[in-house]
């Protein structure tokens, strides 16, 4: 005699517990992986369109041991205001002096040397951010 199979007929009970299982955890992943990326996207463009104010620091230099003056570029939209937050540290990494500085002229990209006042000789000078009101 031969042996006896124990695999179900195809198609003859419907669906086994399994498949039914796979197609929820497909569906659900599928749902969980199009939310992901509808985040990642608004958390992308968010950053990169939110900030009206973005700009860089050309140079500094340490003119006494209570000041530090910092070229900084400013490119915003015309009419915008805001402040650009700069810093500076000592040689021993220490902060010695952190400002805003704010911006208010029409014109979309200033040119400005600022002068961040120090608690003691500052070595460095650092852009935290810049932000719209």
């Amino acid at each position: 005699m031969g042996t006896a199979s124990t695999r179900l007929p195809e198609g003859r009970y419907g669906r086994s517990a399994d498949d039914r299982a796979d197609r929820r955890l497909r569906i659900v992943g599928g749902v969980l992986g199009v939310a992901l990326v509808g985040v990642v996207g608004w958390f992308g463009y968010d950053h990169i369109a939110g900030s009206g104010i973005s700009a860089q620091v050309i140079a500094f230099k340490a003119v006494s041991d209570d000041a530090v003056e910092v070229h900084l570029e400013v490119h915003k939209d015309a009419g915008s205001k805001g402040y650009c937050t700069l810093r500076s540290q000592s040689a021993d990494g220490a902060e010695v002096g952190r400002a805003d500085f704010r911006f208010g002229q029409d014109s979309s990209r200033l040119d400005k040397v600022v002068t961040l006042r120090t608690t003691a000789r500052g070595t460095t000078a650092e852009l935290l951010g810049c932000h719209s009101d």
